[in-house]
This record gives structure tokens, C-alpha cells and sequence, in this order.
């Protein structure tokens, strides 16, 4: 094995390609060409042949070119020249990247048609979605649709570049075991099983599309009149599945964040993270650390939360009526009920939890309480589903229709939050913007489990001022923004909402100064932390923490 001589931390410059990582680009793109060739309509005889050949060229492409990349590498996190890809810092390639990506997002979301959705005889599909046909109906029986060629995919990617990311941290057991695991709850929790859900359906039985690691409020329509229905209606599994989606809001997830920290969810399981994690892997050192992205994220990501809450509430209240001799239960006494709980539960987190929040944080929560609080009063005294809005007023004429205001919003939230920002900026500008800016600025599942994470949760990242020698390759591949080294020096704890746990800091870090613990509540946030070297006793502070 070679002897590694160089010492500087950037590593060196790209040499070009070898002769392994050749060849998998080579295989990737055959793989690549099969799919584009499909998307400009050519007709290729016997799809699932083709299909098999095009997503197994893509995986094995992706896996050649990690041995590659990998296989001959020393002990250790190698994240070598990456300020010097034109790939994974913002050059040519990247943008290049960035823009067909995002190109292929809008076309898939909203113009499927070019992709051959429904273009064929009597309503088949051509192109590209034809091509996923014989798939889509060995899975659920049914014809593809966009839908399931975007799931198909993106576990192709999480499953390809899961594989390279198990060779880049082969010498690190928590990585290796958490990306196994987006990497099962991607296959079989979103994707093979409810595709095999599908063929339980019939003219008398129907389920919702139902992944099964999706709750809300990332699952935003949860609780859609429509969707409740249909779990309804499919009698005894129906309900379990709605019993399930409020017990996992209410009682799982905040006992998971409680022992483990939001990282159960953003790095083990979600879907978006396990994308982020594999496939956006090599663009996590572009994630924006100034202090203006970090109060942008404060504030995007909780009126993205606010505005999820707003939403699901005025939904559920359209399903009950105003007559109280009917029902006791009726849309007042819900949304008085709602007021309530939300008032006990923001004035006891003031209460309980002051020394934990900064002063900037209890006028920004005080703010975004009153909102939610007034939004409440306006829907107990207003009927949005009578209040039309007139779409060409925003759509500078193009649009005539009109739509009932709470249809209205959830449309918009819809689109320009579960679409365009989860998706089309959220993956498609990985290589400008980084792997995890839906996950920062957008995702109100990170929103909510983030607060429980800083003010409720176990877990925290320890740190060893004494060993930490200042590299900068915690802050450097932090993917949320976080500058890991500040606390670092102080041999201060990291408790943060933003943080998702990934653990990467503490790989990267060559001194074994950062550690992720679940541990009591006590000392998990300390302000005023002692550094090393004031005129102290150590001994007595560190048993006393």
C-alpha cells in the first residue's frame, strides 16, 4: 500500500481519471442514454429489458467508479480536492448539473406529458414513462405514472450512491449503519411496499398511496378531507394507517427526538436526508455558514411550519359543522381546543425552558405565535371554502379560473412548498447550493423536531477544547451550516435545531475532539462554559458535569 506523504489538509489537485473510474463512467452513461433516448420518444422494443439494462448500467456505473474512486485509499475520510472539481465547487459542471436537473424536475412535476404520460393509444403511455411500465405494473399492476418514475429513481440514487458512500466511510461504523438504513427504509418503506399496497385495491377497496416513513407536517396532506376518506372507507387497515399517522405525530416521533434527537428521522430513515446524504454527499462543504443564511433558516423554516400547522387545522375544521345540538364536537369547539393547547403548550416552553432561549428566539416565537393564534380567530369567524379568489390576478391573465380560498392555499402550499422548493431547488441545485438547504430552510418535519431537539432531546455533540487544533474540517463539511470548530475551541456542547446528526463532523475531525451522545438533560446547554486555561479548578468542573 502506498505511503501518503502529503500533509496539507486541502488535499491535491484532481489528477485525471483512472482507468476503473473510467469505465464506470462509461457503463453510467450507456445506462444515462438508455433513459434519454426513451424521454425523445424513441420506441424501444421489450421496455423491461431495456429498463433492467438502463437502471443496472446506472447503479453499476455508480459502484465501479466508487472502487475506483475508494478502493485503494488509506484508513480515513478522504474528501480530497473538492475546492478543486469543477463538479463540487460551483464551476462549469456543476452548473451544468444543476441545470438539467432542475430542468428535468420542472418537466417531470408539471409538463409529463413530454415524457410520454398518457400520449400513446387510447391513454398509454410512450417515452420515458412508458419505458417504467413493465415495472410499475410487476410492482402494483397498474401503468406507471411520473410519480413513480421520479421514486424509481431517486432509490436508484439512493441506492447506487449509498453503495459509493459506504466505500468513502468504510472506516466508520455509525456511517456505515446509517446509510444501510435510508437505504432500507427508502426501498422497501417508500417505495416496493406501498407499490405492492396497490394491487390490494379494487372497485370496493381503496387505499391511499401511503409511505409508510411519511408523517406530517412533512407529509403536508396528511389529513386531507379525501385522503381521510379513503382510509375510512378501506375499513380495518384504513384505520390503522390514520391511527398510525396521529400516534406518530403525537407520541413516536416525540419519543424518538426525546431519546435520540431529530437524527433518528433526518439521518436514518427520511427520504429527502437519505438523498441528501448519499447523492449530495459531495457537494455538503457548499452549504451556505454565514450568519445571514442562519437567520434566513430561522425564519423560512418556521413560517414554513406555521404556515403547515395553519393549514392542517383549517383542513380538519372543514370537516365539522356549526350546530352544537348535532355535534358537541363541532368547528368552534375544535378550534378552541386547538388555541388552548397551543397557548398551555407556548406559554409552559416560555416558562420552563427560559434559560434556553435567547432573547432574539422569544420575540420570533412570540411573533409567530400571535400569527398562528390570529389565523385561528379568522377561520372560527370566516368560511375560506366561500371566499373566491380570481387566479388571473396572479397569473397575469393566463389563469380565468376562480378558487375557493382554502383550496386556494392548500394548492399553494402544495406547489410552491411540497414542489418547487423540496424539489426542484431542494435537489436539483445540490451543486450550488448544497445537499440540505430543503432540509434547512423548508422542511417543517426538520422545523418541529428541531425544536424538540434543542429543548427537549438527549442528544447533544460533545467536544475536547484541549484536543481540537483548529482544522476546520467540522465547519468545512458541516452540511447544515454550523460552525462546529467555534464550539470546538471551547470544548462547548453542540446543541442545535438544525443539526441533523449525521455525524460526518466527528469523522472528519482528525483529533477525536467531537462525540454523539444521548445523554440527561442536565448540562446539555451551557453558556457560559469554562475554557481551558482560565484560572479554574478543571478537575471540579468536569465532575460536576
Amino acid at each position: 500500500m502506498a505511503v501518503e506523504r502529503n500533509m496539507a489538509l486541502t488535499g491535491q489537485p484532481p489528477k485525471s481519471l483512472n482507468t476503473i473510474q473510467k469505465i464506470g463512467v462509461l457503463i453510467g452513461i450507456s445506462g444515462l442514454l438508455v433513459l434519454l433516448l426513451a424521454s425523445f420518444n424513441l420506441n424501444l422494443p421489450n421496455k423491461g429489458l431495456w429498463l433492467t439494462l438502463s437502471l443496472s448500467a446506472l447503479t453499476i456505473g455508480i459502484i465501479i467508479f466508487s472502487k475506483g474512486t475508494y478502493d485503494k485509499k488509506l484508513e480515513g475520510i478522504k474528501n480530497d480536492a473538492v475546492w478543486f472539481n469543477s463538479m463540487s465547487s460551483r464551476g462549469v459542471l456543476a452548473w451544468m448539473a444543476g441545470i438539467a436537473l432542475t430542468g428535468f424536475y420542472i418537466v417531470l412535476y408539471f409538463f409529463a406529458e413530454l415524457l410520454g404520460l398518457g400520449q400513446g393509444v387510447d391513454g398509454t403511455n410512450t417515452g420515458l414513462v412508458g419505458l417504467f411500465d413493465p415495472l410499475s405494473r410487476l410492482l402494483s399492476g397498474n401503468p406507471a405514472s411520473q410519480w413513480f418514475v421520479y421514486g424509481t429513481l431517486y432509490t436508484v440514487a439512493i441506492l447506487g450512491f449509498g453503495v459509493k458512500f459506504l466505500m468513502k466511510y468504510k472506516h466508520n461504523r455509525y456511517e456505515q449503519l446509517r446509510t444501510v438504513s435510508v437505504m432500507f427504509f427508502q426501498t422497501a418503506f417508500a417505495f416496493v411496499i406501498p407499490e405492492l399496497m396497490a394491487r390490494l385495491n379494487s372497485d370496493s377497496f381503496s387505499l391511499p398511496y401511503n409511505d409508510l416513513k411519511l408523517m406530517w407536517p412533512l407529509n403536508y396532506y396528511a389529513f386531507e378531507q379525501w385522503r381521510v376518506d379513503q382510509f375510512i372507507n378501506a375499513q380495518n387497515i384504513g384505520l390503522f394507517f390514520l391511527i398510525l399517522a396521529v400516534l406518530m405525530v403525537f407520541v413516536i416521533s416525540p419519543w424518538l427526538t426525546y431519546k435520540y434527537g431529530k437524527r433518528w428521522y433526518c439521518s436514518w430513515v427520511c427520504g429527502c436526508g437519505g438523498l441528501a446524504e448519499t447523492a449530495g454527499d459531495s457537494f455538503r462543504h457548499l452549504s451556505d455558514k454565514s450568519m445571514n443564511a442562519w437567520k434566513l433558516e430561522r425564519w423560512m423554516i418556521n413560517i414554513v411550519l406555521v404556515f403547515s400547522v395553519i393549514m392542517t387545522v383549517a383542513t380538519i375544521s372543514t370537516f365539522l359543522g356549526y350546530d352544537a345540538t348535532k355535534y358537541w364536537f363541532t368547528k368552534n369547539v375544535f378550534l378552541i381546543s386547538v388555541g388552548a393547547f397551543l397557548t398551555l403548550l407556548f406559554t409552559g416552553i416560555l416558562y420552563f425552558k427560559r434559560d434556553q432561549l435567547n432573547n432574539s428566539a422569544i420575540k420570533g416565537a412570540i411573533g409567530f405565535f400571535i400569527l398562528t393564534i390570529a389565523f385561528l380567530v379568522l377561520i372560527s369567524f370566516v368560511d375560506l371554502s366561500q371566499i373566491q379568489i380570481q387566479a388571473k390576478y396572479f397569473s397575469f391573465g393566463l389563469n380565468d379560473k376562480s378558487y375557493a380560498a382554502d383550496s386556494a392555499l392548500r394548492t399553494f402550499y402544495g406547489f410552491g412548498i411540497g414542489s418547487i422548493f423540496s424539489g426542484v431547488i431542494g435537489t436539483g441545485f445540490y451543486p450550488i447550493l448544497g445537499n440540505r438547504v430543503w432540509c434547512r430552510m423548508g422542511c417543517p418535519m426538520a422545523g418541529i423536531m428541531g425544536i424538540q431537539q434543542k429543548l427537549f432531546s438527549k442528544f447533544r455533540i460533545t467536544t475536547n477544547g484541549g484536543q481540537c487544533i483548529s482544522c476546520g474540517n467540522c465547519s468545512t463539511y458541516c452540511e447544515q451550516g454550523i460552525d462546529v470548530r467555534a464550539y470546538a475551541q471551547k470544548g462547548e456542547n453542540i446543541v442545535r435545531s438544525s443539526c441533523v446528526g449525521c455525524g460526518i463532523c466527528s469523522a472528519v475531525c482528525p483529533r477525536g475532539v467531537l462525540k454523539l451522545e444521548n445523554d440527561s438533560l442536565d448540562g446539555r446547554i451551557n453558556s457560559n462554559e469554562i475554557l481551558l486555561g482560565n484560572d479554574v479548578d478543571l478537575m471540579d468542573f468536569v465532575n460536576n458535569k
